[in-house]
């Protein structure tokens, strides 16, 4: 319900500025609740949406990279700062992956042989990458659902090749692929069927043909 209170007031402010709103995620369960379970929201505004997506056994071999690249930017000493030992891995911020993983290495302290430590360590991030690509198969799974729902109305983008570039290359690659039909594909939202690519006014009775959501499964 925060959530769906926040980001309507956003969509709201960008309106009254005459600016398009894009709603990116991330989560795709967030935009699900402001879509699918606020009644106004539906009223009001017509949305085009934008699955970028990637397969996923490129996405796990991606996500083990990204983690290790975490790692060696500080990623274990972030943790350690909000390890509690009476802590709650239920709820807030210690829910987040990489947290609850690290619970035993921060627990042994330095009280064990360092051997011992370095094979722990590398018992969770190896858990880090495991719980990660859980979630983002389960997120795939979630954005196929409400890809196949009519009232969605979602335009898959397949971005896998581009994870499969370095450098200059991926830049391009996502140009071509990604940026470049994700324009189209928003412009003739904006402006087919004589649509009127103003913004209306937020307080008119009708649909507001102008919110872009941007869901990303992964």
């Amino acid at each position: 319900m925060d959530f769906q209170h926040h980001a309507s007031l956003a969509v709201e402010s960008i309106l009254a500025e005459g600016r398009l709103p894009i709603i990116a995620g991330g989560s795709n369960s967030y935009i699900e609740a402001l879509v699918n379970d606020d009644p106004e929201f539906q009223l009001r505004y017509e949305c085009c949406f934008l699955w970028v997506d990637v397969s996923l056994r490129v996405l796990h071999s991606f996500v083990s990279e990204r983690v290790d690249k975490m790692v060696k930017a500080g990623l274990v000493d972030e943790a350690e700062q909000m390890f509690d030992p009476m802590a709650d891995y239920s709820r807030g911020i210690r829910r987040a992956i990489g947290v609850p993983e690290l619970d035993q290495y921060f627990r042994a302290g330095s009280i064990l042989d360092a051997n011992i430590r370095a094979r722990m360590l590398d018992t969770a991030i190896s858990k880090i990458k495991e719980n990660t690509c859980t979630l983002a198969s389960r997120q795939f799974h979630k954005i196929r659902r409400l890809y196949n729902q009519r009232n969605w109305r979602m335009h898959r983008i397949d971005a896998t090749e581009v994870f499969l570039k370095r450098g200059d290359e991926a830049d391009e690659t996502w140009e071509r692929l990604v940026a470049g039909p994700s324009t189209m594909i928003v412009d003739k939202f904006l402006f087919e069927k004589n649509r009127v690519p103003t913004i209306l006014p937020s307080t008119s009775s009708s649909s507001v043909p102008i919110a872009a959501v941007a869901a990303a499964s992964h």
